[in-house]
């Protein structure tokens, strides 16, 4: 380098020699690192692109052989009978090895243990069987994985997701003020929009100030309410004793006609009630609340409403049953679950806000330089700004292809499919002396129980028939406990499922039952 020229620094003509005698020969110097500094073989390898074309082969190869033998119920069992330390024991935990090498075998060992949601015998919790093509989408989304909280990172799918926010907020009843955007499960939706919530209303700024207890916050609720409702006041700061309970109905929906007790009593207490809380629908009985009512209530009190429509809110995409969710447009914010009623994987639920404004609420402004160069209004494009995720998936990427790819008509026969086999499987039930059905199922949710005569300890018959249900694989069904009893719980999810497969549930419960009787106390 030429440092001094005639005694001192002269950068001018520094400069020049610089330019004319290293830049020509920089490419050498590149050459020389990437010489010295090769991709080590193992890496190389993991990324050879006919190495994943052929894998990818073989893989959807294994997984179609999969599908098609799941779909006619060939499988052993819809979930394997295996205790959980055995299962623990059947997956190593030690990786210093230089590794089998063999994908498909660990897939195919995969693929034996889990759970078969494809199966027409799962009719257990609210997850739902995924459309195959939509799989095919996460495997581009996770190859590309464009994380989408900011712009630059996720460019396409940050496109993707306000267009579909757009399409909800229109399907639900919002008007062009309406904003909103996908996250990460519907805890973390309620969490975020209660967040939001809070803000508005509290009079003061939560953010700045921390929560002020001359005056308490309260929220009321369903006693029907998701568990992850009560879990947000705690993660928030506010405690359980903020959070006042409705009684519901026969029909588990909350009773129109205690709001203004319930309201009332939080005032007697010193608090002050900010957010109703409606259900639709309830996740044990699958119950819509009258929303409209709610709203009109949360009017006239100056509460905020949220809906935890997480499952329900598909029901906007089917002419017949769309109109359980009357009064959702009335909400202030929402949450949907394409991953439970739209046959996405999961995870995927969308935050809806009534007022866009409100979206920006739930946290404070952050200061990313890294991240952020505007006010969060102006960069609606930057989701960070409004989600609790900084990295966020390709959320909005599979629902927008499906709806792309399949259009809304299929969602909606989906929705009237299933209701219409869970309103006929209830018929059954109530025409069966031996079975009791809990409530009228108004979604695809149905819990019942069996009561055959002369057996008193009918809770714990329930709890019986669902172990050796397990055991047997042939059926996934789930339980709940109502007004103090246990009840048998199916979530009809699976569009291949049929009435001959529910009528062999039945036909299965009761041969159980027969094997179960002389254990079980009994009035005989």
């Amino acid at each position: 380098m030429c440092l001094t020229l005639g005694g001192g620094w002269n950068y001018k003509q520094a400069y020049e020699h610089e330019r004319k005698t290293f830049l020509p020969h920089a490419w050498v110097w590149v050459w020389l690192l990437m010489t010295m500094m090769p991709i080590p073989k193992g890496l190389r390898k993991a990324f050879d692109p006919q190495d994943f074309q052929r894998e990818g082969e073989k893989l959807i190869q294994k997984l179609g052989m999969y599908l098609h033998e799941a779909m006619r119920g060939g499988m052993s069992a819809v979930l394997p009978d295996c205790p959980p330390e055995e299962m623990l024991s059947n997956w190593r935990g030690d990786f210093s090895d230089a590794g089998s090498g063999n994908m498909m075998v660990v897939i195919e060992k995969l693929l034996h243990q889990s759970n078969h949601l494809h199966h027409p015998g799962y009719i257990g919790h609210q997850c739902c069987t995924v459309l195959p093509m939509v799989a095919l989408v996460e495997l581009v989304g996770a190859l590309l994985n464009n994380a989408s909280a900011v712009y630059e990172m996720g460019p396409v799918n940050v496109a993707m997701e306000k267009r579909l926010i757009q399409w909800m907020a229109g399907k639900i009843g919002y008007d062009h003020e309406a904003d909103g955007f996908f996250t990460h499960g519907g805890t973390l939706g309620n969490l975020t929009a209660l967040l939001a919530a809070r803000q508005s209303c509290a009079g003061y700024d939560v953010w700045e100030s921390g929560i002020d207890n001359r005056m308490p916050l309260a929220a009321l609720v369903s006693e029907q309410c998701h568990y992850s409702i009560k879990r947000a006041f705690g993660v928030m700061g506010m405690g359980e004793s903020s959070v006042y309970t409705i009684p519901v109905d026969d029909q588990y929906c909350t009773r129109i006609d205690q709001l203004e007790p319930v309201y009332r009593q939080a005032r007697k207490d010193g608090k002050k009630p900010f957010v109703l809380i409606g259900n639709a629908c309830s996740t044990a009985t699958g119950s819509f609340d009258d929303l409209s009512a709610l709203a009109q209530f949360a009017g006239d009190k100056g509460l905020w409403l949220h809906v935890d429509a997480a499952h329900g809110a598909s029901v906007l995409l089917s002419d017949r049953y769309r109109h359980l969710i009357d009064g959702l447009q009335l909400a202030d914010s929402m949450v949907w679950d394409a991953h439970k009623m739209m046959m996405i994987p999961a995870l995927a639920t969308a935050v809806v806000f009534k007022k866009a404004k409100h979206s920006y609420r739930s946290f404070s402004k952050q200061h990313a330089t890294y991240l952020f160069q505007g006010e969060p209004e102006q960069e609606w494009y930057n989701y960070a700004h409004r989600t609790m995720e900084c990295t966020k998936s390709m959320l909005g990427l599979k629902i927008y292809v499906a709806l792309e790819v399949l259009g809304e008509k299929v969602f909606g026969d989906f929705i009237d499919h299933v209701f219409g086999l869970a309103r006929a499987f209830s018929d059954q039930i109530e025409a069966s002396s031996d079975f009791e059905l809990a409530v009228k199922p108004q979604s695809n949710i149905v819990c019942f129980r069996h009561i055959p005569q002369g057996v008193s300890r009918l809770d714990t018959l329930q709890q019986e028939l669902r172990r050796e249900i397990l055991k047997r694989g042939r059926h996934y069904i789930v339980q709940t406990k109502l007004s103090g009893r246990c009840w048998l719980r199916c979530t009809i999810i699976n569009p291949l499922t049929s009435m001959a497969e529910l009528s062999s549930l039945l036909d299965e419960i009761r041969a159980i039952t027969g094997k179960l009787i002389p254990s079980l106390d009994s009035d005989a």
